[in-house]
Order: structure tokens, then sequence, then C-alpha cells
């Protein structure tokens, strides 16, 4: 905790939703590094206490869908950092529209509204590079939006929660809010694990077969969370702020990986054709039996659809926020450390 002749700017409470996930909990980290009070909003109590062992952190329990029972834990704040959203299981087989629209779009608006009658006026949403779109091979800024009938659900529920912020902030002008766009985040943390911690485990393990084609935007999760802190701290009303790391192929990152476990990673490419036949018989066995898959048939478009579209411009935010990113090398390092500290890997 910090002292008490410390600056009461540094004293400031936080709170952070999605708290115990790889965004989330190295965002907290930060925040207490920096002197700030933690209120810190999990699903769990049982994976906070594992995951904040140690740390000066308030935990509060409470879920996305039910905003109002945790709404009370919004008094006193100074900033809501907003990283909670429902995003995995969209991609592991069937549909699941209702599930990201009541926590994504109806959660964000339910928080904004009861953290406003709470007294909070200031917000950090974590929107998604999902918002954005250009052609293939182009550099895309933040004024580069996806048309909402261009977008699967997950991209639509982000592409709604965006405008839940920005119409609030239309009704609301002594409200501040933005939004940060994090790329694909590796990290440690990883307690879920994400998409991108299974895919460090699957290449230590041995279990990827080929090399998947498409290219995502590679960025740590400590550094998505410094870029919401500075947008808190220089970010003007109502802006979006890219934090999407460096354009990468998946025959380019899957190597620094296998560098990083000692694994040998595979090398032969995976056709587009093959890889969707995979996706379809996972989409097949998902609705047969009800469990997830790690590769679905809306996961296989969306990497087809996105292919090439992950060059993003981190002009704005270098110059308005001063963000900069450490290398995916030294990500994929400290990732694969914490997986083996936390008994994930074998060294």
């Amino acid at each position: 905790m910090s002292s008490d002749h410390e600056p009461i700017s540094r004293r400031s409470l936080a709170f952070v939703t999605g708290a115990t996930g790889l965004l989330g909990n190295n965002l907290v980290r930060e925040l207490l590094a920096e002197g700030w009070r933690v209120r810190a909003l999990v699903r769990s109590p049982d994976k906070a206490a594992r995951q904040f062992a140690g740390l000066d952190v308030e935990i509060v329990k409470g879920d996305m869908l039910d905003v109002a029972g945790f709404a009370d834990a919004l008094s006193g704040v100074d900033v809501v950092f907003h990283t909670a959203a429902y995003f995995r299981d969209s991609y592991k087989g069937g549909s699941h529209w209702p599930a990201l629209k009541a926590a994504n779009v109806d959660g964000t608006r339910a928080l904004l509204a009861e953290g406003w009658r709470a007294g909070v006026r200031r917000f950090v949403h974590v929107s998604s590079i999902a918002v954005l779109t250009g052609a293939p091979g182009s550099l895309i800024d933040e004024t580069m939006l996806r048309r909402e009938r261009d977008a699967d659900d997950y991209y639509r529920s982000k592409i709604l929660a965006d405008r839940e912020v920005l119409g609030f902030l239309a009704a609301h002008p002594d409200f501040w809010a933005a939004m940060v766009l994090p790329g694909w985040m590796h990290g440690p943390g990883d307690i879920g694990p994400t998409s991108a911690g299974q895919t460090v485990l699957d290449v230590a393990a041995g279990r990827l077969p080929g090399l998947p084609p498409g290219s995502f935007s590679v960025v740590d999760a400590r550094d998505v969370a410094r870029a919401m802190i500075l947008a808190n701290a220089h970010g003007r009303r109502g802006e979006r702020y890219l934090a999407a790391g460096r354009h990468m192929t998946m025959a380019e990152l899957i190597p620094l990986i296998g560098a990083a476990t000692g694994a040998r990673a595979p090398t032969r490419r995976i056709p587009r054709a093959l890889f969707y036949l995979i996706a379809a018989g996972n989409e097949v066995y998902a609705r047969l039996t009800g469990k997830p898959v790690l590769l679905s048939w809306a996961m296989a478009r969306t990497v087809a659809r996105e292919a090439d579209r992950s060059r993003y411009d981190p002009g704005k935010s270098a110059r308005e926020l001063g963000l900069t990113f450490r290398p995916v090398a030294e990500t994929l390092a400290d990732e694969v450390a914490w997986f083996r500290a936390n008994g994930w890997l074998t060294p």
C-alpha cells in the first residue's frame, strides 16, 4: 500500500473488471506498482486467491451478467477499468450470440449506468481490434471502423459495446471515457489459459499438427495494461487507442514459441482446405457432445477472413500516450517462465 505522504493522485481507487484474466491480472499488478488502490471484480474468489497471492487487492465477487449485484462496490471508485468480456466459448462451436450480447453489450451498459449512480466519472473500456478493418496488407488505424454487417458475433458484440460507451458519453457531458483496442494477447499470468496460452502449451507438448494459416497482431498483455493506464492519464475523451502490437503470421510466431519452450515446432503448413476440414469435423463433434473444441468453424472463418488484415498503425497511441511495445521474444519467454513456475510446463 502507499504511504500517507504520497500524493493523493497516486492513491486513487481503481475498479478492475475481469481481474483474474490475462489482461485484468496484469493491469492489477501495474496499478499496484504505481501506487493505486485496487478493487478487483472476480467470478471465482479461489482463482483470485491464487492469482493475487501476497498482493494487497480488495476482492469483489460478481459477474457482468448481474452488475446490480456488485454495484455497491463501485462507490468511491475513481476509475473503472473494464477488461471483462465473454470471448473464448464463442469460438468453440455452436451459436453464442445471447451470451455475447448479455455480457459484452448489456453488461457494459449496466456497468456504465451503475457506475454513474455510484459517482464514477472516469471509465477506460477494453474494446478490440475487431471493431476495425481494412484491405489485406493495409495499415489499419482507429478511424477504419468495421461495419456491423461484416462482423461475426463476437466482433459484433464489441462494436455494440463501443456504441454503448459512446452513447453514454453523448448523454453525460461530465463523464469521461476512452477505449483501448488490443490485439492477440500473450504474456505471464494466463491462468485460463486463453487461446494464446493454449497455443504455447500445445506447441510445447507437440500437439500442433502443422503451421496454421492466417496472421495476427501479437501484443504483450502487460503492454495493453500500460496502454489503459496511459489512456486514463493522457487520453482524450471518447477516443480509441490501438494497443495491437506486431503483425505476425502463424508461420513466424510458432517457431518463436518453439524456441521459448525448447520444443520442436512444426514446419509443415496446414493447407487452408484441410484447416476448414478439421474445423468442420470439430464443429460436428461439438454439436454432438456439447463439449468445447479448440478449432471451430467460426474460428476457421475468422482466420481466413482476417488473413493479412492484422497490420495496425501504432502512431496515435505512441504520440498521445507514449505507448511502446516490448519484443515478442521477451513476451514469450516470460509467458513460458510463468507456465513453468505454476506447474503447467516441466522444465
